[in-house]
């Protein structure tokens, strides 16, 4: 499955052109054979609390995108504002399913409230673990989604440049001990939006700036590192 992160560059309050440019790189990205599409955090309408920047049933800020996986039948991953919540969330031209952000980070809470649930996403891709941002630095998030079932995991997020190098351990890190194949993809600011597979390989990164990488999800590659080496299966939460 090709997969692409899409490093946009998110204008705070700026929908109407996020979404223009939004649109304009995916169609470039399925031009170049993509069926995963992941989008940072937010990307719509950044970190903006403005009435206008706020979403509800039946969302129709993705509508857009609806239209997009009709028609080219792919998948597309993000992270959108709804009253308390900033939810991330899975499309397909079937449906769209919402996880919310466990962990607000800073100032985010006194705009958002914390998710109470984590599970991953069925989608005709496999089951899609999906994390927003601040949630990458809790092993427990990743590790939960994995041993619900997870195939991939999605982290969509907004994270600054001046800690670039935690991200990038991190991203690697969460692929490499759930043995799981990792899609990040970070705002065009922070940069390094990275793709990486079961065994911790990088397949691709972005340095900054706005830009499209690409990758591929090989599940059967994934149930071959687990196999060598059983770390999941050899678990002992009784101890833990």
């Amino acid at each position: 499955m090709r997969a692409a992160c899409i490093q946009l560059y998110v204008e705070p309050c700026g929908r109407e052109e996020n979404l223009r440019r939004a649109l304009e790189l995916a169609r470039s990205a399925i031009g170049r054979g993509a069926e995963i599409l992941v989008y940072p955090e937010l990307f719509l309408t950044g970190f903006c609390y403005a009435t206008e920047a706020d979403d509800a049933v039946p969302y129709p800020s993705l509508e857009p995108f609806r239209a997009l996986a009709r028609e080219h039948s792919c998948l597309i991953a993000g992270s959108i504002r709804s009253g308390r919540q900033n939810l991330g969330f899975c499309l397909d031209s079937e449906s769209l399913d919402l996880r919310p952000k466990i962990h607000p980070f800073g100032v985010e809470k006194e705009h958002f409230d914390g998710g109470d649930f984590i599970s991953p996403v069925a989608t005709p891709w496999g089951m899609a673990g999906l994390e927003v941002c601040y949630d990458l630095r809790f092993p427990e998030v990743a590790r939960a989604l994995a041993l619900k079932g997870a195939d991939f995991l999605i982290t969509v997020a907004q994270f600054p440049a001046s800690r670039i190098e935690q991200w990038r351990v991190l991203c690697i890190a969460r692929a490499i001990e759930n043995q799981i194949p990792h899609l990040a993809c970070n705002y065009s600011e922070g940069g390094t939006s990275i793709i990486v597979d079961a065994g911790g390989g990088v397949q691709a990164e972005a340095g900054p700036g706005e830009t499209v990488i690409f990758g591929e999800i090989d599940l059967e590659e994934r149930d071959a590192v687990r196999h060598s080496l059983p770390c999941l299966s050899d678990r002992r939460p009784e101890v833990y």
